[in-house]
């Protein structure tokens, strides 16, 4: 007994000495981005001197005037440097960072020998990091590591985890997070989950009297709060030259969209030199709508993107710290991708056009969310703090690492519970209203079909019952989780605002109609809108003979000729919205009339009901039926009809289907010599029939140099449907994808 009453004292009087000696930890920033996460941290270690002495390294972009020499920032807040570092080897390419990472790898030692730290603090996933981490780890230094475990969608995720192998501590921000660096054989006991640092200072800060006048500082006098758009893009270093293209029609659809943009300069990743070029190629600078600047003091940047309409980019700063103020965050590319975020960032994964990004930017901007707290709840510094102090120095500095059975996760997220992404489609035809459920692989789950009623009243409630029955069968029934809907109608649309603006004729009541609107305020889902050719070709684009293809036209032989024509992987609306209405191409100066009013159209001589007629008109002479072919009481006469007597040798049928194929080829020749395309789809029920005649054709008369585009039939059963889940699936968002 006496000798345990000996061992205990003897470790209060261990444990007393311990306290009393102060942890000297080194606190190295590379970037205005880390310092935002590691300022708090520093200001609470001044604040405690009788538990800690603090030392400050400085290197990597802070040093570079370019940049705007942000180290300065530093000293302002008050904080002595201890060692400055120029690290950066110029070029912006991949062999720079390579250089840059060797560099410091030259320069840290006589740096760490010199400070001689307990603990070293690295933050994040910079290739500077790296190199922090590794010297620190060769020379026998303790390692913190700030946001390990998470996952992003670049070479960032293999730094990260590479230091979070150096490192011999763990701070994270999210439970994800903390099971990741689990999984990864960290050592449990040595991970915190303490949340993200910075948002210590920004859900207080950003309650700031002044934040009119920061905003007018930096975007002008006339600028008003959530009026203006905050946009910062990094460049992707294992997909540099997409990243760039990304960052190009960011410009594009910011230009167009025509509102004030602060816009920050990228990182010195590989790749930020070529972007800074396409902004000053664009003349963003001296553009009106624009401020370029390439650093913010983090107070003040809190102030602009909380008041925000919008944030647009790739930044880390969009899927944590906005989400803190529910301002809606717009993500482009991949960077990001694993991220975890809140409700208020809307993926564009394949941010590939800008009418894309435009799109996005209407849904965006001006909206408002509800806060989220994912990466933290304000009280990280101190539970850091804390940590720091658990840290025995007296422990083997040898790291383990454990080697757990990793059991599956029982979350409850919903993302985890409805396990396929879907979407809701809907046809608006002349004679039925069809509603589909479908899947990401375009897999029509469920489909509901009624006849469309004749009013707009009753068209309007029974599209709404419709969509909310499907909706509801789609998450309790079917498993799925809908992401939006997509709506497919005859007639000319604007699908920018979602309004009709004329219908066919076979839709009453059907123009000058804003179909969006009473669409998402009853299901609450975003809502995409256009016309039934146009959703015929995205859905070849998405799931058909188009996937892969960059410039093709499908046409629709139904009851009429329509279609949609894809241009450089785009669809083309044109200036009023009537591109692509291929079946009133005129291929004869005195044809029979069409629907439209017009003679001589493509539809008034290929079209099923063109067929229809001539059919009936046959049969009124009866020069129709041939042996073995009979009508059954009441049954109408049909282009199958005509069809069935051509193929048992009806002269007269025979020429009439000969007459509509080569009109059709015709058709299809101008847009082949108009729009020059290298694939083309015939969709529909006259498809097949089709599909030869027009082959001939443009063997027969067009261009040599058009006689190698390809002619195909389209095995989608349902495009209309397709093609209207399509706009709703490329436009899919996720907390975390």
């Amino acid at each position: 007994m006496q000798r345990a009453w000996e061992k205990v004292g003897k470790a209060d009087s261990s444990e007393e000495k311990s306290r009393k000696r102060r942890l000297r930890v080194c606190v190295a920033t590379c970037n205005r981005a880390d310092y935002s996460k590691l300022a708090p941290i520093m200001f609470g270690i001044k604040a405690h001197p009788e538990d800690f002495e603090l030392e400050v390294v400085v290197l990597g972009s802070h040093l570079i005037d370019d940049y705007g020499n942000t180290f300065r920032m530093i000293e302002q807040d008050d904080f002595d440097i201890g060692s400055k570092l120029h690290t950066i080897v110029r070029g912006e390419d991949e062999a720079a960072m390579v250089e840059s990472v060797g560099l410091a790898l030259v320069k840290l030692p006589d740096v760490l020998q010199r400070l001689q730290p307990d603990v070293l603090l690295v933050h994040g996933d910079r290739f500077d990091a790296l190199a922090l981490a590794t010297a620190a780890a060769l020379m026998n230094v303790r390692i913190l590591h700030l946001e390990g475990g998470e996952v992003s969608g670049t070479i960032d995720d293999s730094i990260r985890h590479a230091i979070s192998k150096l490192a011999h501590y763990h701070a994270c921000c999210t439970r994800s997070a903390e099971r990741h660096l689990i999984a990864m054989c960290e050592d449990h006991s040595r991970i915190l989950l303490a949340g993200c640092p910075s948002y210590d200072k920004l859900l207080t800060a950003h309650h700031r009297d002044d934040y009119k006048d920061i905003i007018r500082s930096w975007l002008g006098e006339d600028v008003k709060e959530l009026d203006y758009i905050v946009a910062l893009q990094h460049p992707v270093t294992t997909d540099i030259k997409n990243s760039i293209k990304i960052y190009e029609l960011m410009l594009d659809a910011l230009i167009s969209f025509n509102k004030p943009t602060l816009i920050l300069f990228p990182n010195i990743d590989a790749g930020s030199k070529e972007m800074v070029r396409v902004m000053r190629k664009k003349g963003i600078e001296r553009h009106p709508n624009f401020r370029a600047v390439k650093h913010v003091p983090f107070e003040q940047f809190i102030q602009l993107v909380s008041h925000a309409g919008c944030m647009i980019g790739n930044s880390s700063c969009g899927v944590r710290e906005a989400g803190a103020f529910g301002t809606p965050v717009i993500n482009l590319g991949t960077r990001q991708t694993g991220r975890e975020t809140g409700e208020n960032v809307l993926h564009v994964r394949d941010a590939d056009t800008q009418n894309k990004i435009y799109h996005a930017l209407e849904l965006q901007f001006g909206k408002r969310y509800p806060c989220s707290k994912i990466y933290g709840d304000g009280n990280a510094v101190p539970r850091i703090l804390k940590f720091l102090q658990t840290i025995d120095l007296d422990e083997p500095l040898q790291k383990t690492f454990c080697f757990p059975v990793v059991k599956d996760c029982n979350s409850q997220d919903i993302d985890h519970i409805l396990e396929t992404q879907s979407a809701l489609a809907v046809d608006l035809g002349g004679t039925n209203l069809r509603v589909a459920v479908v899947s990401m692989k375009g897999k029509i789950v469920k489909k509901y079909i009624q006849p469309n009623p004749s009013t707009y009243e009753d068209r309007i409630q029974l599209i709404l019952k419709m969509c909310s029955d499907a909706a509801v069968d789609a998450a309790v029934s079917l498993n799925c989780r809908v992401f939006g809907v997509g709506v497919s109608t005859g007639g000319r649309v604007n699908p920018h605002d979602g309004v009709i603006l004329h219908s066919t004729k076979l839709i009453q009541e059907w123009s000058s109609v804003d179909i969006r609107t009473p669409i998402s305020d009853t299901l609450h889902l975003p809502v995409w809108v256009d016309n039934d050719g146009n959703c015929a070709a995205l859905a070849e684009k998405k799931f058909g003979q188009g996937r892969g293809v960059e410039n093709f036209v499908t046409v629709i032989t139904g009851t009429g000729i329509g279609g949609g024509i894809i241009q450089q992987g785009e669809l083309v609306h044109g200036s009023t919205y009537c591109a692509a209405e291929l079946g009133h191409i005129m291929v004869s100066l005195d044809g029979p009339e069409c629907s439209c009013g017009s003679r001589g159209c493509i539809e008034a001589f290929a079209s099923g009901s063109a067929l229809q007629r001539e059919a009936k008109r046959l049969h009124d002479e009866d020069d129709l039926l041939m042996e073995g072919m009979s009508l059954k009481n009441e049954e109408p006469v049909s282009a199958i009809h005509l069809v069935e007597a051509s193929h048992r040798g009806n002269g007269k049928a025979e020429a009439i289907l000969r007459t509509a194929g080569t009109a059709l080829g015709v058709g299809i020749i101008n847009i082949l010599h108009t729009v020059n395309p290298s694939l083309v789809v015939l969709s529909g029920v006259l498809a097949n029939f089709y599909e030869n005649p027009v082959k001939n054709i443009i063997q027969q008369r067009a261009l040599s140099s058009a006689h190698s585009i390809r002619v195909v039939t389209s095995d989608l059963e349902e495009p209309a449907l397709l093609g209207a889940a399509s706009m709703v699936l490329d436009y899919t968002t996720r907390r975390t994808y």
